[in-house]
């Protein structure tokens, strides 16, 4: 977008509280291809939409009673804009204007009231919508925050090329309603926080007995077209070209053709499968009732219930699951930034780690669910203590109701939606993740050619001994903790590439899973925080790890 052809366009800023539809009815202006979210904080930055007339700048939802960072976004770009259009609920009408007015005075605009299908339809709903509007001096517009027709998206163009002022903050009519939802079974004291907690699980088991599977099938058939490429490359092209596409040191490739399309195989379905499951918690509204079941319970932590779907988020890919930590609580945004770190394995890490337990488990003739089953329990159990004891005591406060949301309303998801959903994700992983990792194959492989990592893990490599582990394991170890699918070379392609017992190997892929995020994630940390509290969070997850790790290795030694 040229500067000459957004300065042409009168500038619109669109404020509103959380899951009150900003970006759904930007879409409906501006010929957007959005679907409906209903998901708190779905919107983390501020983002323009250009059409012939406007330059529409969606803000995060403002939520006054938080300090997240995506209401100090919102705020600080209420001063830099002098049109908006104010968006309410109309199911909390009076609530959304008293807090959003003040915020707005002096200002020009118009207030559109969204979900107004959710209103009983008559003469009072609407004689109070004019008094409202008479009393404010600017017009009020209602609207389906699913859809807008075209008199609806006629009367906001108009109404924004001949803005009214805000002038009256606090306004003595009030509409006189409120609309809560009606509880479902995720409200229900004791059967809530379970059915909450197995749908939170649902991903990674979809993960692991969908896209794993799929990635099975995919894995073989880029093998056999890619190894004659790789051939070709090894044997005719020149050597400073080679050792970036297809360098491989001790049977493992670090180069870009060796890892790029297999972790497309491994990450691309697991992405994509996690996009559309959260589509579908997202926009049906049901994200949200897990959190509000399991907030009580996670508060523990140091979490708050809305911080579970950023966390579940990096299951897919922690980098845009960190960035969508702004609108996490001050309060909690460090220990959900933490959980992410330490216990989502990503969609490089999950697979591979799958991949390998499976492998060692049929070489030992024992079931592949076991080792998965005691390797994702264990995770689960020590992320939990790893933030207990990490979290501030601030975070964990039984009076820190900070970030408690409130209930929203259910609706089936859309077509729209759930591509939304999916093209958002998908974009932040080859537009974010991507080209990081391109960066890191060259870096690595050319310390690999080096012969770098080769003395770093032999330097490291008597130190296995405390872990029970032999000294090649060192070099799996060392790559991990650049990018989480180095964990594939603790399995070779007929069984191990070291051979290690059971308790060994699930040593191993713990250890080399948590104790570093990888290098695009801790990079992503380091820009959303800044590089003293993201080398404190990489000292102390490691230090855990390391505890950790001695745990599981000493005591599943008697029991695998």
């Amino acid at each position: 977008m040229s500067t000459l052809t957004e300065a042409a366009c009168q500038s619109v800023l669109v404020v509103g509280k959380e899951s009150a539809g900003k970006s759904t009815l930007i879409s409906s202006l501006a010929g957007m291809p959005t679907g409906v979210a209903n998901f708190r904080g779905s919107t983390v930055a501020v983002e323009r939409y250009q059409t012939d007339r406007f330059v529409f700048v969606d803000t995060p939802g403002i939520f006054r009673q938080s300090d997240t960072e995506t209401t100090r976004r919102a705020l600080a770009a209420l001063g830099k804009h002098e049109t908006i259009l104010l968006v309410a609920q109309a199911t909390q009408l009076d609530e959304d204007l008293a807090e959003l007015l003040p915020l707005v005075a002096g200002k020009q605009g118009v207030v559109v009231v969204s979900n107004w299908d959710r209103i009983q339809p008559g003469e009072a709903a609407l004689e109070a919508i004019e008094r409202l509007s008479h009393e404010a001096g600017i017009p009020f517009i209602t609207v389906d925050g699913r859809c807008l027709n075209q008199h609806q998206v006629h009367q906001i163009s108009e109404a924004l090329l001949t803005p009214s002022e805000f002038t009256v903050s606090n306004l003595r009519f009030h509409a006189g309603w409120r609309i809560e939802p009606r509880p479902g079974i995720l409200e229900h004291r004791v059967l809530g926080p379970i059915l909450a907690a197995a749908l939170l699980i649902l991903p990674a088991l979809a993960t692991i007995f969908g896209a794993n599977e799929l990635a099975n099938v995919l894995h073989p058939v880029v093998e056999g077209w890619l190894d004659p490429v790789v051939a070709h490359i090894q044997s005719t092209w020149p050597n400073s070209i080679r050792i970036l596409l297809t360098n491989r040191t001790e049977g493992f490739g670090y180069g870009l053709l060796d890892m790029g399309p297999f972790l497309l195989v491994w990450a691309l379905p697991t992405v994509i499968l996690f996009s559309v499951i959260l589509g579908v918690y997202k926009s049906s509204g049901l994200v949200e009732r897990i959190n509000i079941a399991l907030h009580p319970y996670v508060r523990h932590v140091g979490l708050s219930g809305r911080d579970i779907v950023r966390i579940l988020m990096g299951f897919g890919c922690n980098v845009p699951a960190v960035v969508s930590t702004r609108a996490c609580s001050g309060c909690s945004r460090d220990s959900a930034i933490a959980a992410i770190a330490f216990g989502a394995a990503c969609s490089y890490q999950l697979p591979a780690t799958m991949a390998v337990l499976s492998s060692v488990s049929i070489q030992l003739g024992r079931s592949p669910i076991v080792l998965n089953l005691i390797y994702l329990s264990y995770l689960f159990l020590t992320t939990l203590v790893y933030l207990r004891l990490s979290s501030p005591r601030s975070g964990r406060d039984a009076l820190n109701i900070l970030m408690t949301p409130r209930r929203p309303f259910m609706q089936w998801p859309s077509a729209r939606s759930l591509w939304r959903e999916s093209r958002t994700t998908i974009q932040q992983f080859f537009l974010q993740a991507m080209p990081i990792f391109v960066a890191i194959c060259i870096i690595a492989s050319l310390l690999a050619y080096a012969g770098v990592l080769n003395v770093m893990s032999s330097g490291i490599g008597p130190m296995m001994a405390i872990f029970n582990l032999p000294v090649e394991a060192s070099l799996p170890l060392m790559l991990a903790s650049i990018r989480k699918d180095g964990i594939f070379l603790f399995a070779g392609d007929q069984g191990f590439t070291t051979p290690m017992t059971a308790a060994q190997t699930l040593t191993a892929v713990y250890l080399a899973g948590v104790l570093f995020p990888c290098l695009v994630t801790a990079l992503t940390i380091a820009r959303e925080t800044n590089w003293q509290r993201t080398a404190v969070l990489l000292f102390r997850q490691a230090a855990f790890a390391l505890v950790f790790s001695l745990i599981l290795a000493w005591g599943t030694l008697w029991l695998l």
